[in-house]
C-alpha cells in the first residue's frame, strides 16, 4: 500500500483486491460497510502504525473482505442450510482471563456436540470429514497462521492455546462484518472503540448465525452447538435477539486479577502493528471497555429469565472442572454421556491450561487495584463477587 494513499481513499482498491484474489464479487448485504469505514477512518487519524504494521493492517482488511466474499458464495451455493434452526446453543462469555478457554476446550471433547474449530472459523464452509482436514489448503493455512503467531511471540502459547482443529472463539465470524474487538486490540483506534462498544450489532450476529448454519450443515440438524467468545458479553442484547433461546454460561473472576494479563496480551499484539506501545493508555481503555460491557450485560440479564443463565466462578472451575461441566449440563437439561466425560478427563490430564507464567498486576500499568474494584463495583455487587 502506498503510504501516501489513506486507508479511506483505499476502500475501493481493497474491495477490488479481495475480489481479484477470491474470484467472486458478491459481498452480501452492505451492513459491513459502516464498520469498515469507521475502521478505515480510525486507521488514518488515530493508529500509530509502523511501516510493516501498516502493511499488515491492510492485509488484514483484505483478508476480512476475502473471507466475506467466499462465505457469501458458499451461502448462495448451499442456500438450503439457511432453513436450519440453531436450537438452544450453549454460549460461553464473560470477562477475559476467567477460564473460558479451558472450559471451552473441555466442553469441546463431547462427541455429541458441535464446536467451531479454528480453521473453520477462519474459512467458513460445510465441515468436511475430519480425515480429510490435514490435506486441505484452508486447514494448512490456519496451521501456518497459528505457528506464525507463536513464532512472533512464544509466550502466547502459554497464554492462549490454539490449534487448527481445536475449538476456537467466534472472532473470525464477526471480523468479516467489521464488528469485532480485534480491530481495537491490534491498533489505537478510540473512534472505532466508541462505535463498536456502543453499537447494536444485530446484522453481524445474523451473519454469524448463517455461518454457523453453513459450517454445521454436514452434521445432524439436532446436534447442539457450544460456542465461546468473552466479547459476546459486551453485546449480549444483540446476541440474544438472534439466539433468543441460547443457554448462556457467564464466567467470573475478580476483575483486578485478570485485566493486567489481558493488557499485556494486547500490548504484544499491538507491537505487531504499532510503534510506541503505551501500556498505561491500554489499561485505561480496557478498564472502561470491560466495566461498561459488564454493566450492559447486567441490564440485558435483568430482562431475561434467570434460568437462561449459568454463572461459573473461576475458583469453582479450577477446583473441579469436570464437576463444573456437570453442573452446566444439569442447569440446561443436557445429557452428559460417560464417553464424553471420560474424554474430558483425558483432555484435562493431557493438556494443562491456564499456566500463564509471570503474574501481572494493574499497578504495572499505573492503575491501582482499588480503582479497578471501584469501576467494577456494580459488577461485583450483582454477581456477589469478593476480591481475591
Amino acid at each position: 500500500m502506498n503510504a501516501d494513499i489513506s486507508f479511506v481513499q483505499s476502500e475501493q482498491a481493497l474491495h477490488e483486491e479481495a475480489m481479484q484474489q477470491s474470484g467472486t464479487g458478491d459481498f452480501g448485504d452492505c451492513s459491513y460497510l459502516e464498520g469498515m469505514r469507521v475502521v478505515l477512518a480510525a486507521y488514518d487519524g488515530e493508529a500509530k502504525f509502523h511501516p510493516a504494521g501498516r502493511q499488515a493492517a491492510r492485509a488484514t482488511l483484505v483478508q476480512a473482505l476475502k473471507t466475506r466474499l467466499r462465505s457469501q458464495q458458499l451461502l448462495q451455493q448451499h442456500a438450503a442450510v439457511l432453513t436450519r434452526e440453531i436450537r438452544r446453543p450453549v454460549i460461553v462469555l464473560g470477562l477475559v482471563r476467567t477460564g473460558s478457554t479451558a472450559l471451552h476446550h473441555l466442553l469441546g471433547q463431547d462427541p455429541d456436540i458441535n464446536v467451531l474449530e479454528y480453521w473453520l472459523a477462519a474459512h467458513p464452509q460445510p465441515r468436511p470429514p475430519r480425515s480429510q482436514w490435514r490435506d486441505l489448503p484452508d486447514f494448512q493455512e490456519s496451521a501456518a497462521e497459528i505457528e506464525g503467531m507463536y513464532a512472533f511471540d512464544p509466550s502466547l502459547r502459554g497464554v492462549h492455546l490454539m490449534a487448527p482443529d481445536l475449538a476456537e472463539e467466534c472472532r473470525h465470524l464477526l471480523a468479516q462484518s467489521f464488528t469485532d474487538d480485534a480491530y481495537e486490540v491490534n491498533a489505537t483506534v478510540p473512534s472505532y472503540t466508541k462505535w463498536y462498544e456502543n453499537g447494536h450489532h444485530r446484522a453481524a450476529y445474523l451473519r454469524h448465525r448463517d455461518l454457523i448454519k453453513l459450517i454445521g450443515s454436514t452434521a445432524p440438524a439436532d446436534r447442539r452447538w457450544i460456542l465461546k467468545y468473552p466479547v459476546h458479553m459486551k453485546h449480549l442484547g444483540a446476541l440474544l435477539e438472534v439466539y433468543p433461546d441460547a443457554c448462556i454460561v457467564q464466567t467470573h473472576r475478580d476483575p483486578s486479577r485478570v485485566l493486567a494479563s489481558y493488557i499485556d496480551l494486547i500490548a504484544g499484539f499491538r507491537a505487531i502493528f504499532e510503534q510506541d506501545i503505551d501500556r498505561a493508555a491500554i489499561g485505561r481503555e480496557q478498564l472502561e471497555v470491560w466495566a461498561a460491557g459488564s454493566e450492559r450485560a447486567i441490564a440485558v440479564r435483568r430482562e431475561h429469565h434467570p434460568s437462561q443463565f449459568f454463572d461459573l466462578y473461576f475458583h469453582e472451575f479450577v477446583a473441579d472442572p469436570i464437576g463444573s461441566v456437570r453442573r452446566i449440563y444439569e442447569r440446561f437439561g443436557l445429557s452428559l454421556s460417560a464417553a464424553a466425560e471420560e474424554r474430558m478427563r483425558q483432555w484435562q490430564q493431557s493438556t494443562p491450561e491456564g499456566k500463564h507464567g509471570k503474574r501481572h498486576t494493574m499497578e504495572d500499568v499505573g492503575i491501582t487495584r482499588a480503582e479497578v474494584l471501584d469501576r467494577f463495583a456494580a459488577y461485583m455487587k450483582y454477581f456477589d463477587l469478593k476480591p481475591e
